[in-house]
């Protein structure tokens, strides 16, 4: 018990030591820049890393209920569907244009429908197919 009291100490003093002070400042360019040396002949600013953010005490943070409109979730419900059905069109879309573009490649005697006729594809028919293919693939799933 006693081995684990001071361990934990001593892990406070450590972490609390190595927390030095950190310096920033902006160079003439306009870029900002962060060390634990501060920059020679220029104005900096000391960061305080030993302290945490500050938090809100709990009698003044809201129930996830009474923090958002009825309505505005309703809405944001409609959009977080739509975009979820997009995405599972965009995914059967990608799905379809991979298969296509594996027959293409793979198969240099496609047969294909062309205005209700059915017909074998000519090499430059294919190539233009395989192109578009890609190009589908490059813009859409990726």
């Amino acid at each position: 018990m006693r081995s684990m009291i001071l361990t934990s100490l001593l892990f406070t003093l450590s972490t609390t030591a190595m927390a030095g002070q950190v310096y920033t400042w902006v160079d003439k360019q306009g870029v900002s820049h962060f060390s634990e040396l501060p920059p020679n002949g220029q104005a900096s600013t000391v960061i305080n890393t030993a302290t945490s953010a500050p938090r809100l005490p709990a009698s003044e943070k809201l129930p996830p209920s009474q923090t958002k409109d009825p309505e505005q979730e309703t809405i944001e419900r409609k959009v977080k569907h739509e975009v979820a059905t997009q995405e599972a069109k965009r995914r059967e879309f990608c799905e379809t244009v991979r298969t296509n573009l594996a027959q293409l490649e793979n198969n240099p005697r496609l047969r294909a429908q062309i205005k209700g006729e059915m017909r074998r594809l000519t090499e430059e028919e294919r190539q233009a197919r395989i192109a578009e293919a890609k190009k589908a693939i490059e813009h859409s799933c990726r």
